[in-house]
């Protein structure tokens, strides 16, 4: 069952709270690959990403002014201490890749991450949960969350290449009715990254009130134009730099 207005199953309150960095491109008709710098995540997440990684992934984001870096919590405070004074976030991974740790666990990582200096969080759902249909306890993961670090921007990782198009359906009206500020496609660590099928369905179930994020598999500049098309209004990659110069790599993120 669910309510007309915005799909949340079993009727759920929508408490969707507005924040400014939801918002994508201007004109997406005519997208320089440039412009997409100030929508894009550089993105770090490699087990074995060390100090000299991350501030090679700082330098770039410096240097080219992109929305955010996002990287595993263990490397936060680093990455906020090189990007002081800058206009580039530190966003922190919650719960990745599984998301099958439990709420408590989520809530901490997320706070200490934010303590060490993140202003946005990444979150992986319950996927198991949401599989076994049990719907209050996705919800309450994300709005956990959401309250536990109040004032950060949230993301929520769906996972979208474990779930059917129903239950993508559902992931993102939880998300919304739980009060994240985005929905993102994917950790980029399963079996399957972003896809702009899966982006313009998200964008129709959540509407303009919240951002999508695409992430996973969009490796050159047309794939990441097609994206912000679709309805992406932040790109996850750690193909960065290649993507704004107009190029192409063979990164795996």
């Amino acid at each position: 069952m669910s309510c007309s207005k915005c799909h949340c199953p079993n009727g759920l309150d929508v408490l969707t709270i507005a924040h400014p960095n939801t918002k994508g491109l201007d004109n997406v008709d005519k997208i320089n690959p440039k412009d997409l710098a100030r929508i894009i995540d550089h993105t770090y997440l490699k087990p074995d990403g060390d100090r000299a990684q991350i501030e090679k992934l700082c330098a770039e984001a410096r240097k080219y002014n992109f929305a955010s870096v996002c990287v595993n919590t263990t490397m936060v405070h680093l990455a906020s201490e090189l990007l002081k004074d800058t206009n580039v976030n530190v966003c922190a991974v919650i719960g990745f890749p599984l998301g099958a740790g439990t709420t408590a666990s989520k809530v901490f990582e997320a706070q200490e991450a934010v303590r060490c200096g993140a202003v946005e969080v990444d979150m992986v759902i319950n996927v198991g949960a949401l599989k076994s249909k049990d719907y209050a306890l996705v919800e309450y993961d994300i709005r956990k969350v959401v309250q536990g670090v109040e004032g950060t921007l949230v993301k929520v990782i769906i996972e979208t290449c474990l779930l059917t198009d129903e239950e993508k359906v559902i992931a993102c009206a939880l998300s919304k009715a739980a009060g994240a500020h985005f929905v993102k496609t994917s950790t980029g660590f399963s079996k399957g990254g972003a896809t702009v099928e899966d982006v313009a369905l998200m964008r129709r179930v959540v509407g303009s009130e919240m951002g999508v994020k695409a992430s996973g598999g969009i490796r050159d500049t047309e794939t990441a134009i097609a994206m912000v098309k679709a309805g992406a209004s932040r790109l996850g990659v750690s193909a960065s730099v290649a993507i704004v110069e107009g190029g192409k790599t063979n990164s795996d993120y």
